[in-house]
């Protein structure tokens, strides 16, 4: 049994919906898939993609990204909270778990998460082009930092069902600052603010996290920091060959 991992599908881009399409059927049916994220804020291409997914692996647990809680396409005016109520029947009703999964000897564990700004305050400029900021639709009186609250304080503590167990965590935000360095050019300084939030990090390490999967950032990578091992394996946009590299990346074996 293997556990994979892939964030940031966008299938709403043709080239990546081909992508899922062209999976193997027969490599991983005895597999883990860990989808960090980003697949649609359409819920009929979400459903797609889930289903598609869901008959190619044993099991597929997914954590929503921010482009999932998008509300902009929809025909009522729900918040993105009521959203991630629907994106979760979608993905129940496609036999894709949003709740951790246990395999013998293994816990896979969801972090639902947000930013809230510990990586930078957010600039005039980044609040004007951000597609959060309009894309999204909170609660009066809700900031980015009480959605970080409400969201991580859903993650249950895992601790008593995984003793004994290895464990994997996945947020599609990113959990740690020094994660990001690799983020290329100089303009993406600007985006830290609305990356990740630091308190995913203390999360996962409270749950005992051998790897921790992430994405959100689009940049491909693996570091061993504090005996934990992160992985960010996103599909990313069609363009961004250059630190994507639009593959499945195996994160535990055995």
């Amino acid at each position: 049994m293997r556990v994979h991992a892939v964030s940031d599908v966008h299938v709403d881009y043709d080239l990546n919906a081909r992508w899922i399409s062209a999976l193997s059927r027969q490599d991983y049916t005895d597999d883990v898939l860990i989808l960090a994220g980003d697949v649609s804020d359409d819920l009929s291409r979400l459903r797609w993609c889930l289903t598609d997914l869901s008959g190619r692996f044993r099991k597929v647990v997914f954590v929503p990204g921010n482009h999932d809680l998008w509300v902009m396409r929809d025909d009522r005016r729900i918040t993105s909270f009521e959203k991630l109520d629907l994106v979760r029947k979608v993905a129940n009703d496609c036999g894709v778990s949003t709740a951790p999964h246990e395999e013998v000897g293994l816990s896979v564990l969801p972090i639902l998460s947000w930013y809230d700004f510990s990586f930078g305050q957010p600039s005039a400029d980044l609040r004007r082009v951000w597609a959060d900021f309009t894309a999204c639709r909170w609660p009066s009186g809700i900031d980015e930092e009480a959605i970080t609250t409400r969201f991580l304080a859903e993650t249950c503590d895992g601790a008593q069902g995984s003793i004994g167990r290895d464990v994997i965590t996945f947020s599609h935000f990113v959990p740690r600052r020094d994660l990001l360095p690799w983020f290329p050019g100089r303009e993406s300084l600007n985006l830290l603010p609305v990356l990740g939030t630091g308190r995913i990090d203390t999360k996962l390490r409270s749950l005992g996290a051998v790897v921790h999967v992430y994405g959100h950032s689009h940049v491909n990578r693996r570091a061993v920091i504090d005996g934990v091992t992160y992985v960010n394996s996103a599909l990313g946009y069609p363009q961004e060959t250059a630190i994507s590299e639009r593959r499945l990346r195996c994160v535990y074996e055995r």
